[in-house]
């Protein structure tokens, strides 16, 4: 009979000591995930700087990417050709020099990586573009599958009221 009572007693304790381990692998996976979610972002925005890629290579072709705030681009785009068709290219076509990002810090947060960085470049009109952005961006499998990004709008409508190259 002690036996059983001390197998009743047990349980609980093994049933916690379970729960614990199952929380550590979990959340050390979580943590890998984040790592590697920040990495392949770092990765990315190291590739924008060296004018060989961008964040944008990451792009799932169904990702939603929302400009917030009020700028003259402010609204979701529901795909990955939408965003670069309607943002993206009609940008770098009133660009002399392109955008070259310096991060000011990225965190992580499971499948969300916050990219908090200054960018600059010329405009066509020979003016320099500067701008400070903040880009929350959720991964899945490597791959960005939503954004919302937030800068300064009045920068960024003053290059958006330049004609586009072709205009």
């Amino acid at each position: 009979m002690s036996n059983s009572k001390l197998s009743v007693a047990t349980l609980p304790r093994i049933a916690f000591a379970a729960c614990v381990w199952v929380f550590t692998a979990v959340s050390g996976v979580a943590a890998a995930d984040e790592a590697s979610n920040k990495a392949t972002v770092l990765k990315a925005f190291d590739a924008w700087a060296a004018g060989t890629g961008s964040p944008y290579d990451l792009l799932a072709d169904n990702v939603t990417w929302t400009i917030t705030g009020n700028s003259a681009a402010s609204k979701s785009y529901g795909s990955r050709d939408a965003f670069i068709n309607e943002v993206i290219k009609p940008f770098n076509a009133r660009m002399s020099v392109g955008l070259k990002p310096t991060i000011r810090n990225m965190y992580a947060d499971g499948d969300t990586v916050i990219v908090f960085f200054d960018a600059a470049g010329t405009a066509k009109d020979g003016q320099p573009y500067m701008n400070t952005y903040a880009w929350f961006l959720d991964l899945d499998g490597g791959r960005i599958v939503k954004a919302s990004a937030f800068f300064d709008s009045i920068a960024f409508n003053k290059l958006w009221e330049l004609p586009a190259a072709g205009e």
